[in-house]
């Protein structure tokens, strides 16, 4: 009677492991955001940005911008915000003291809301710059988002670089 009970409760565990293990949400590799096929395309596009800062691309990173990319600062100071000309200025200009790049991104989060997509992520930046010693290695990890459009069957980066 006791192997009978056993048994079957060894078939419950099994069926009912099966029908949670088919109801788990899957995640894109090394992300945190559910894995389909928008999903893919958007990380994918995240991807040619990240590889254009480590390789200082500055004509990719043109590219991958809106002409309408506009950056806020996060503050009210209006004299850090930064639009398009002001985006080709800084990488043209003071992106290119950086030597050595290394950009890891760890992406958290799709969402879509109207016509925009956020890409939350966690990013840590390795790179040299030119300091009082020669040159000095910086480090830094934070928090990002990429606010995106779509663009001819692409997306454009309107915010976030």
């Amino acid at each position: 009677m006791l192997c009978r009970q056993t048994k079957a409760v060894a078939s419950f565990l099994v069926v009912a492991s099966t029908v949670l293990a088919g109801c788990a949400t899957h995640y894109i590799p090394n992300t945190d955001v559910v894995d389909n096929d928008d999903n893919r395309k958007i990380i994918s596009f995240c991807e040619k940005y990240r590889n254009a800062v480590e390789s200082k691309n500055v004509g990719a990173l043109l590219q991958l911008a809106s002409p309408k990319y506009y950056e806020d600062g996060g503050n009210i100071d209006a004299s850090d915000d930064l639009d398009y000309a002001g985006l080709r200025e800084y990488l043209n200009g003071k992106f290119q003291e950086a030597r050595a790049i290394r950009y890891e991104i760890r992406y958290r989060r799709v969402l879509r809301e109207d016509d925009v997509i956020y890409v939350d992520y966690t990013y840590s930046a390795s790179y040299r710059i030119p300091g009082r010693k020669g040159e000095e290695w910086r480090r830094k990890v934070d928090d990002n988002r990429l606010e995106l459009v779509e663009h001819q069957n692409e997306y454009r980066i309107v915010a976030g670089m």
